[in-house]
């Protein structure tokens, strides 16, 4: 239990220094990943698979949405 303990925070620790971008691309593959999981074991197909398509499902659309934090720069 220890051990896992230890791993989740040095996986933690190692997501200080990721962009706005990078921090949607991760969060959006842990949600779809387990939605993908919860999915695949409803449905009586396999977990890990849809944990797998639904992780990399996520982390792209989290990559490629748009950062409405940030003030957009007007083209002229």
């Amino acid at each position: 239990m220890a051990a896992l303990l230890a791993v989740a925070t040095l996986g933690l620790g190692a997501c200080s220094g990721l962009n706005h971008q990078e921090q949607r691309a991760l969060s959006g593959g842990a949600i779809g990943a387990g939605a993908g999981a919860a999915i695949g074991a409803i449905t009586g197909g396999s977990a890990v698979t849809g944990a797998l398509i639904g992780g990399a499902g996520g982390a792209a659309i989290g990559a490629l949405t748009a950062d409405d934090d940030q003030p957009r720069k007007r083209r002229r």
